[in-house]
């Protein structure tokens, strides 16, 4: 147990009963051919897919993503805060005393 940790809940993965995987894998294939053609407009950009991309294809964003955020979490600096703190306090009183 972390000092700051919170649980993440569990996942939950909910299957489809009527869903068609290869009809849908058709329709998807059928759009991409027919704005290949241009009988269709051009689908609009997705930024999620972009940034998902950009991510995947860079190692050190990938591992950002698997630790979950950034590199100094919020228990560290909190640390580092107290630390300092009890650093500068020896300094100006020259004791070890509080």
């Amino acid at each position: 147990m972390g000092l700051f940790s919170t649980r993440k809940p569990r996942g939950y993965h909910h299957e489809y009963i009527y869903y068609n995987e290869r009809k849908e894998k058709l329709k998807r294939i059928e759009e991409k051919a027919k704005r290949e053609l241009g009988m269709l407009p051009p689908e609009p950009l997705n930024k999620e897919r972009i940034h998902e991309a950009f991510v995947n294809s860079t190692t050190h964003l990938k591992r950002r993503e698997e630790r979950g955020g950034d590199a100094i979490s919020l228990k560290w600096l909190i640390i580092l805060f107290f630390a300092a703190l009890f650093v500068l306090h020896y300094l100006v009183t020259d004791k070890w005393t509080f």
